[in-house]
């Protein structure tokens, strides 16, 4: 340390964290909280990493969902959606993620019409282009957003001690509960009650599209509506369909733990196949899915970093710009080391 101290010294090069309240002084694309040139370099980093965790969090969701899927697909008894699982599984996971997320960048680009120009799905106010997806843009009164979210929060908890509740009552009375549903509608139900309790206080912000006037003027106007970018999409894409072929394999290799006495006992009782893997099969196999599943995860939030080869400003992009303007490798590297480390 104290050779580094010297160096560092010597070279005439600053250390220390001081640098994060400097103002940054460049723009970022895809800003979830307030962000402009003249915000600091620590604000800048946060939204790199707001940026990786969202990129982290849908692209969970997918791939698990997506994973499954094609895992139960490979035990498949009709032979061809078997093959096209297994196919999927041996050809996915065979090809480079930087590979997968330049062609999908590439195709997005390609598919889409250029920035003076949109493509319509048919919904009010949904607009693709060469700049990203345009969305209505939601704005909650003040305060309501928390009073929402705090019922949603409620209703998960309140779902999750009906649950413990339902399966005691199994165990003692043999009796189902239709927890799943139940959990839904409250889930969905709270916060909507809640909703309208408030008087509805949401209105829509959508996206202002300029078709005359000079050509630099024309497309869509910037603070209206909400975009995703495509950088975004394409990331999100490749790393949902790279890491999926992994869990396919974890989900496969978990339902064959289970031993075929289970199955054939769950048959015997009168269940469904459908039936019979939700609630006989899976449950069990979970033991053996958690653990490599969760790795899973993590790997695929540590190759989101990859977005800086398509310029999706995560926490790699961003800090790479900080890095570039102010030096200090070692304070940069570490707040990258300590973010990735504590996910």
């Amino acid at each position: 340390i104290n050779n580094t101290i010297q160096n560092l010294e010597e070279r005439g090069i600053r250390s220390g964290f001081d640098f994060l309240s400097t103002t940054a002084g460049f723009p970022v694309n895809q800003t979830l909280i307030f962000y402009q040139e003249t915000s600091s370099y620590g604000r800048a980093i946060l939204v790199g990493m707001i940026n990786t965790i969202v990129v982290a969090i849908v692209g969970i969701l997918l791939t698990t969902a997506l994973g499954f899927i094609i895992g139960i697909a490979r035990l498949s008894k009709n032979p061809i959606i078997k093959t096209v699982a297994y196919s999927y599984v041996e050809a996915i996971r065979n090809i480079p993620l930087l590979l997968q997320i330049y062609f999908w960048y590439s195709v997005l680009l390609q598919v889409s019409p250029e920035a003076v120009e949109y493509l319509s799905f048919g919904f009010d106010h949904f607009y693709l282009n060469i700049r990203g997806l345009f969305l209505p843009k939601p704005i909650f009164s003040e305060g309501s957003f928390l009073i929402l979210f705090g019922a949603f929060v409620l209703a998960i908890v309140f779902s999750y001690f009906l649950s413990r509740w339902s399966r005691r009552r199994q165990m003692e009375t043999g009796q189902l509960f239709p927890v799943f549903w139940v959990s839904v509608v409250l889930i969905i139900g709270l916060p909507l009650l809640v909703f309208f309790a408030l008087g509805a206080p949401l209105t829509f912000e959508h996206p202002v599209f300029v078709g005359d006037g000079p050509t630099f003027k024309r497309g869509f106007q910037l603070n209206t509506g909400f975009r995703i970018l495509p950088e975004f999409m394409a990331l999100t894409i490749a790393l949902v369909i790279y890491t999926a072929a992994f869990i396919a394999e974890i989900v496969r290799a978990g339902i064959e733990s289970v031993s075929h006495g289970q199955t054939e006992a769950a048959y015997s009782l009168g269940l469904r196949p459908r039936r019979a893997l939700r609630l006989v099969i899976i449950p069990q196999a979970l033991r053996v899915i958690i653990p490599p599943l969760t790795s899973q995860y993590l790997n695929l939030t540590k190759n989101s970093s990859l977005a800086v080869a398509i310029a999706y400003p995560d926490l790699v992009s961003t800090g790479g710009t900080v890095l570039n303007q102010n030096g200090q490798a070692i304070e940069n590297i570490a707040i990258w080391m300590a973010f990735y480390l504590s996910l």
